[in-house]
């Protein structure tokens, strides 16, 4: 299961475990994309079924796992960031959405999950997060509070369920393009979401961590990639980045 598979990381992901021959389960908000995705890779011979959820409404997400015959596999990708204000003057509404999002819905969907995971008798949960759960930067304390906290729900669901047929890995990208990322933070303004890429000559695919995600997964059982943090060539840190003129 892949949430936030309707675009970006997500849909990416969904893609490279279906070629791994994985069983995929695509989940998003937008019912349109994930049918889309779904019918591309049933198309292509793989089995995938689309499931429109809010992972932030519990209930739902309660229901929707209460209906899957299993799952070996979860990976919590849905997230998002919405603003980049300082602390002195972020809006507590974009707080709460990143909040929300990023760390309740990760919550939700991995509590409800974790029982058909351990019942497979080897499940792996991937978390992914961000370098900025690694990271403080200017302009970021919302993003980088959720994404922090996010960190914490794998880290300790680690030490928790040790012992169990269940791996926890956590993925941390630093700077990615996507179609979406930068222009949600935004709020669709093109112009500011072009500048956070300018000049850099390759930053991150969604294809590119997408892989790791896979390589990840697809480790022998014993084996687990308790954190890898993946980012671009011109990126040494959340506030150093080689920028070409």
């Amino acid at each position: 299961m892949v949430t936030g598979a309707s675009s970006g990381i997500g849909a990416a992901t969904a893609r490279g475990l279906a070629a791994e021959g994985f069983r995929t389960v695509l989940v998003a908000r937008r019912a349109d994309r994930i049918a889309e995705l779904a019918a591309e890779l049933t198309a292509a011979g793989h089995l995938a079924t689309a499931h429109p959820l809010d992972i932030t409404d519990r209930a739902a997400v309660d229901a929707f796992a209460a209906g899957l015959d299993r799952c070996d596999v979860l990976v919590n990708n849905a997230g998002g960031a919405l603003g980049a204000d300082p602390v002195a003057s972020g809006d507590p509404a974009d707080w709460r959405w990143m909040y929300e999002v990023n760390v309740l819905g990760t919550l939700n969907v991995t509590q409800a999950l974790l029982p058909a995971l351990t019942a497979s008798g080897d499940g792996t949960v991937v978390v992914l997060t961000s370098t900025a759960a690694h990271g403080a930067y200017e302009g970021g304390g919302g993003y980088v509070a959720a994404k922090h906290a996010e960190h914490v729900i794998a880290e300790t669901l680690r030490l928790e369920i040790v012992g169990t047929p269940v791996r926890v890995v956590e993925i941390a990208p630093g700077m990615v393009k996507t179609d979406e990322f930068a222009t949600t933070r935004f709020r669709g303004d093109t112009e500011k979401a072009a500048r956070v890429y300018e000049g850099v000559a390759s930053p991150l695919t969604a294809e590119d961590v997408a892989a790791t995600v896979v390589w990840t997964v697809t480790r022998p059982s014993h084996v687990n990639i308790d954190l890898l943090v993946v980012r671009p060539r011109a990126q040494a840190s959340n506030t150093k980045v080689h920028r070409e003129a």
